[in-house]
């Protein structure tokens, strides 16, 4: 078995993972990037997951495979989406996390479901997405996962 990492002061990668997650979404909205801001863009959101399970609790877990499975959506690749999106649900399970973060699990998977061109899954995460948007306390935390599920291209048949 390799060495643990050099032990990294809990702030300092704190600070990190905020700071990745960050950059990632300014990435995430450019109109057209360039190849290198394509490896930027996977090896941030990555290396934020990576901070966050040093020194975050479960909803960061779930949010960080969340945001693997979104990049790789916007790249237009399905499998990783689908595992990300897979983890995140397991993990919002797993530690009983509900709310906006169980409905953006569903999102993720819904969407990872459509970009595979899987209408069943589509069909079935959407569902359960808008199910548990209903479930959500804060208004603007449902009309954000709502917004987005509107973004999602639902299947023809």
């Amino acid at each position: 078995m390799p060495p643990a990492p050099t032990a990294v002061d809990p702030a300092l990668q704190r600070r990190l993972g905020v700071d990745l997650f960050n950059r990632v979404w300014t990435i995430l909205e450019l109109d057209e990037r360039t190849p290198e801001q394509v490896d930027e863009l996977v090896h941030a959101a990555h290396a934020s997951a990576y901070h966050w399970r040093q020194v975050g609790a479960p909803e960061n877990f779930a949010r960080s495979e969340w945001q693997c499975s979104r990049v790789y959506a916007v790249l237009e690749r399905p499998e990783p989406a689908l595992h990300h999106a897979r983890r995140c649900l397991e993990l919002c399970e797993q530690h009983d996390i509900g709310d906006w973060d169980l409905g953006f699990a569903y999102e993720a998977l819904a969407r990872a479901h459509a970009l595979d061109g899987d209408g069943a899954g589509t069909r079935r995460w959407l569902a359960q997405a808008e199910e548990q948007a209903g479930r959500i306390a804060a208004a603007d935390d449902r009309e954000h996962l709502v917004a987005e599920l509107a973004t999602i291209t639902r299947p023809s048949d």
